[in-house]
């Protein structure tokens, strides 16, 4: 779903060097489908101008409580009131303690106070500013009235110094606020959902290893699309080039083994699992404990291999669980598709042609059901595709008894 279109969202932007990195969280935002309203402090204004916010979402630029037109709701409180979520990107110390103190006095902490949706505070300041005890009890204090606050990034600051209190990219920052849109509004709200990708890495010695040309890019896709839906996201990847996504567990594992384990662990109480890693079918029965050398292996190296755990077969008398596999084939796709579908009695498969879709940024996908359904979905971008795969997921999913979903919300 695309969990940005139409909604509200208020970005107040406060005095910092960092506030020139929120332009492209505009932006994408904007373009993403939300109505942005950015709201500029007295002293953002001295860091960045109203017209770059105003060219990228197209919208007026808010810096007057006294300015704003009043439309059956009184002007200096409606946005708080019109809004489906509200950013504060950079925060800083100084807003940070305006709004642990219920100030109102300007008119970002005016809307904040005025406001019943969630609301977002991203930090940037000074190393010794974010560490002080007065800005961790402040923050303290903000998490305990239900703001999210999100922990600042480390690294080289404005000023020669590194360390921590460095504004958050914008990708990392957008994708707390589409999980927060999601957790509120999303038709996953509730759900745990596991998500596999990339391909597995089984050792034949210290640095070489038999692998696969999985990148996990549609891995990748359809945890994000499962986090804007409002699930708790659980990602189990493999070594990829990829940036994690924002705003859900990521566990690392390179063995099928400890896929397996990670699997395992990770859908104790899930409602979904959908495992799209392309996982070794064997791997060597022996790893050596240094690098095997050509010498004294002139006429060549033979690998005794063995098989790996078939971790969906496993699974197979989960009931419980609404288990999708993935099938990339290079021939007969719907019969191979079908019949590992029925083996390990999975409730659906996405079945792909692998030398058409492996490491490419598009790809087209077949879906079967256990109800027989075939759905057949154009070539599309990874992103495009996730999302639809994952609608047609939630139209089967069973319905979640509210008693089992509280325990999945953050």
């Amino acid at each position: 779903m695309q969990i940005l279109n139409g909604k509200r969202i208020v970005l107040g932007v406060c005095g910092s060097i960092a506030a020139y990195k929120v332009a492209e969280l505009a932006r994408n935002l904007t373009l993403g489908g939300a109505i942005v309203d950015v709201v500029l402090t007295e002293s953002a204004e001295r860091f960045v101008g109203t017209a770059t916010f105003q060219a990228l979402t197209g919208r007026p630029v808010l810096t007057d409580m006294w300015a704003l037109p009043e439309d059956s709701v009184v002007g200096h409180v409606a946005l708080g009131v019109n809004a489906d979520l509200i950013v504060i990107a950079p925060a800083t110390a100084n807003t940070l303690a305006r709004l642990a103190a219920g100030m109102c006095d300007d008119l970002l902490t005016t809307t904040v106070l005025a406001t019943t949706a969630p609301i977002l505070c991203a930090p940037a300041m000074n190393v010794h500013m974010y560490a002080a005890a007065a800005t961790q009890h402040n923050i303290a204090t903000l998490r305990g009235r239900g703001f999210t606050v999100l922990e600042p990034a480390e690294g080289r600051m404005a000023e020669p110094m590194v360390g921590k209190g460095r504004l958050p990219e914008p990708a990392i920052i957008e994708g707390e606020i589409r999980a927060l849109l999601g957790r509120t509004h999303g038709p996953l709200r509730g759900k745990k959902v596991v998500v596999t990708a990339g391909g597995t890495r089984e050792p034949i010695d210290p640095i070489r290893y038999l692998s696969n040309r999985s990148s996990g890019q549609m891995g990748y896709a359809l945890a994000a699309a499962a986090r804007d839906a409002g699930a708790h996201v659980t990602l189990i990847s493999t070594p990829v080039t990829l940036e994690a996504p924002a705003a859900m567990e990521l566990v690392r594992v390179e063995t099928a083994i400890q896929m397996r384990d990670a699997v395992q662990a990770a859908c104790t109480g899930a409602d979904l699992l959908v495992m799209n890693a392309a996982v070794a079918d064997f791997r060597p029965a022996e790893v050596a404990d240094q690098k095997i050398k050509k010498q004294g292996h002139a006429e060549g190296m033979t690998l005794n291999l063995v098989p790996n755990p078939d971790i969906l077969g496993e699974l197979a008398q989960r009931d419980d669980l609404f288990k999708v596999g993935f099938a990339a084939e290079t021939q007969d796709l719907q019969h191979h598709a079908e019949g590992k579908l029925q083996r390990k009695r999975l409730d659906m498969i996405v079945a792909n042609n692998a030398t058409e879709t492996m490491s490419q940024n598009d790809i087209e996908v077949t879906i079967l059901t256990r109800n027989n359904d075939v759905i057949m979905m154009p070539r599309q971008s990874k992103e495009a595709a996730a999302v639809a795969i994952l609608q047609t997921i939630i139209e089967r999913l069973p319905r979640l008894p509210a008693d089992r979903g509280a325990g999945h919300t953050e």
